[in-house]
């Protein structure tokens, strides 16, 4: 039997459309759902094995991508949004009655994603969204109660839904932080 990753990869990830502009996210509230109205593509869509993102029940991982900022707008009861976490770097704002997080933003102007939301397109009924890419924080899992002993199989099933693991973000999002980082102390010219 194939390890379930979640519920959105385990039967195949289906392929993103290039043209599309966007669609609503709802939480799983059976009345008075709250919507959020993405204006645009999503960008790094990957499943994230850390311990604070939100993932459907069972699920080893969440599946998350990010969206500019100002293309996201909370469109209905936006009243029922509290952030999971304050101290946290991402603000994650989960519905009080679901608890389904809809999206996370980072507030400090000086974080290499400032400006961008952390988004769970499963939530959308949309079709177009871009498809899962690689897996992040992969050892995580352990954290939240896998056992180290299945590891193995874990990355074998990621790779072979073509979701590489990696125990940190993707090279491309790595080498996007240190530039970042390397600009701001000056090694790297603006």
């Amino acid at each position: 039997m194939a390890v379930k990753i979640h519920p959105s990869v385990d039967s195949g990830i289906k392929k993103g459309k290039a043209d599309f502009a966007g669609g609503s996210l709802t939480c799983r509230c059976a009345s008075d759902p709250v919507e959020v109205r993405l204006s645009s593509q999503t960008a790094h869509n990957h499943a994230c094995g850390c311990t604070k993102c939100w993932k459907p029940e069972g699920a080893l991982f969440s599946v998350v991508a990010v969206v500019p900022r100002d293309k996201v707008a909370v469109t209905k009861n936006e009243h029922k949004l509290k952030i999971v976490d304050p101290s946290a770097t991402i603000q994650r704002y989960a519905c009080t009655g679901c608890g389904v997080h809809m999206f996370g933003r980072i507030e400090n102007k000086n974080h290499p994603f400032y400006g961008l939301d952390f988004v769970h397109t499963e939530l959308s009924k949309d079709e177009g969204w871009q498809e899962p890419q690689f897996a992040a924080f992969v050892s995580s899992i352990i954290e939240s109660g896998a056992k180290p002993s299945e590891m193995g199989a874990v990355r074998a099933r990621l790779r072979e839904l073509g979701l590489e693991p990696y125990d940190c973000l993707s090279p491309a999002l790595m080498d996007a932080i240190a530039t970042h980082v390397a600009k701001q102390s000056g090694k790297l010219a603006a």
